[in-house]
């Protein structure tokens, strides 16, 4: 795989077009996937708050993420110029609002409201013995980091429809009012999803194999049903995130101020 990302430096660097910034871009999202980011949305703040971690996973997986943003802007340098950036608002289109308000609730309902009842004590759609076994496993500042932590990350998809996603807000140092760089917006958002949906058809395909060989039955499905939920929330945030980005992504792509411009005015 080195020696695959090494050929594709040299072919972005002497080279540039659509095939090089194809394969920069092919190069990034396989480093942002295997990187997985959800893994470090929840590992992260676990070991701060001093659970046991393996920190050269983490690591690793933070060098990942970083050779995927390198890659993305490698692909933004070594691809084709077209026209300007989007220099003022553009407003998205309703139905991307309507997929972001999705992506911001599912880890609030989905995710939050049920640890939060379990940090709590609650046996909300879980077994009294296997919530006392993470009651003694887990601390209260880890509990509250994995209760908390997805919400709040999710509140940041809100940038994606609103102003504060493509102008910096007027209380940002040295940046007030300066037009957002698109792609700080659509890489990171669009490698979330992607993993976020990888992590969800694997883990329901995992629980469908279960169920087929008899390593899990419908009773302890039902009993569990709470956690067993968390696998669609994944998969739906993941997706309703990446139906925003793509609005996001149209709504700011290059030449449709002009665009829109044009239209008003004939």
């Amino acid at each position: 795989m080195c020696v695959a990302l090494a050929v594709v430096v040299v072919c972005a660097v002497r080279f540039s077009g659509h095939a090089a910034a194809i394969g920069a871009w092919l190069a990034a999202a396989l480093l942002l996937v295997i990187a997985l980011p959800l893994h470090l949305l929840f590992e992260v703040p676990a070991a701060v708050a001093g659970r046991p971690s393996d920190w050269r996973d983490l690591g690793a997986r933070i060098a990942l993420v970083a050779g995927g943003l390198l890659f993305a802007g490698l692909a933004a340098a070594s691809g084709p110029q077209h026209g300007h950036a989007v220099a003022g608002y553009q407003p998205v289109p309703r139905w991307t609002r309507r997929w972001a308000y999705v992506a911001v609730a599912l880890p609030v309902v989905g995710w939050a409201v049920p640890h939060g009842l379990w940090a709590l004590g609650v046996p909300f759609g879980m077994p009294q013995h296997d919530l006392n076994s993470i009651h003694e496993e887990l601390s209260t500042p880890t509990g509250l980091a994995i209760t908390l932590v997805p919400p709040l990350a999710g509140l940041l998809v809100l940038g994606l429809v609103q102003r504060w996603g493509q102008q910096f807000p007027p209380w940002v140092p040295g940046l007030r009012g300066r037009r957002v760089p698109r792609l700080l917006a659509v890489v990171p958002a669009g490698a979330v999803a992607l993993a976020l949906v990888t992590y969800g058809v694997l883990s329901v395909a995992v629980f469908v194999g279960q169920l087929v060989a008899g390593d899990l039955h419908w009773s302890e499905v039902w009993d569990e049903w709470a956690s067993a939920a968390t696998l669609l929330v994944f998969l739906s945030w993941g997706v309703s995130l990446g139906v925003t980005t793509a609005g996001y992504a149209l709504a700011t792509r290059p030449g449709r101020e002009q665009t829109t411009a044009a239209g008003v005015s004939a």
